[in-house]
């Protein structure tokens, strides 16, 4: 069996993998950083309040639950729903000067961050399959590794987030150096991105119900 070292090591390696990979978080991150530079450590706990009580919950067997097509199919239509949502509102309000849009989303980081992780059926699957087989295997470890498991993964979240926050604050600032076309394609990016996530949420929940 591994050493504790040498688990947390493998924890960060394998937790940034699926951290810095492009998705709904990052996309509403960048969005909510250009009005706030510490939108990505709300969404990050807010993500925590969700995971964290999620992990030990899947030592109980809630990963069995997932794999239930019913809860598949719901979670991706309320998760596609939420974006397509988000989405459509920051195009409809996409700035055509130096302001930022009002979006209804873009004042409360700390519930995008419960509700993206709650809804989101890929994080889901994630903690079902490669996220329990870790929790698993720091449960071996003993509860303090299970413990220092959860909390060195979402320390991975709250750096990469509040990193992230924080470069599209900078962005939006220094918007005369950087240019103000730039700053609403990067608005504009976010928005396709959060619309093609929701699409593909409710496709994929779709499909299987279909089948």
């Amino acid at each position: 069996m591994e050493g504790l070292p040498a688990f947390l090591l493998k924890t960060i390696i394998i937790s940034l993998s699926g951290v810095m990979a492009p998705g709904s978080v990052t996309a509403a991150t960048i969005a909510q950083g250009t009005r706030n530079r510490w939108a990505g450590t709300l969404i990050a706990l807010g993500h925590g309040i969700v995971e964290i009580p999620l992990i030990f919950l899947l030592m109980l067997g809630l990963g069995l639950v997932f794999e239930l097509d019913p809860v598949k199919i719901v979670i991706g239509l309320l998760g596609g729903g939420f974006l397509l949502w988000m989405g459509t509102d920051m195009l409809r309000q996409r700035p055509t000067n130096a302001d930022t849009p009002e979006t209804a989303f873009s004042k409360g980081s700390l519930a995008t961050g419960v509700v993206l992780s709650a809804t989101n059926p890929y994080f889901l699957f994630w903690w079902a399959t490669v996220g329990l087989n870790l929790a698993i295997g720091a449960k071996e470890l003993g509860i303090t590794a299970l413990i220092l498991f959860a909390i060195v993964h979402w320390l991975c979240d709250l750096i990469w987030l509040s990193a992230l926050s924080i470069a599209a604050f900078v962005t939006h600032k220094g918007a005369g150096l950087f240019g103000r076309k730039l700053q609403r394609g990067i608005l504009l990016f976010c928005s396709i991105a959060l619309l093609a996530f929701g699409i593909k949420f409710m496709f994929d929940a779709l499909k299987l119900w279909l089948v």
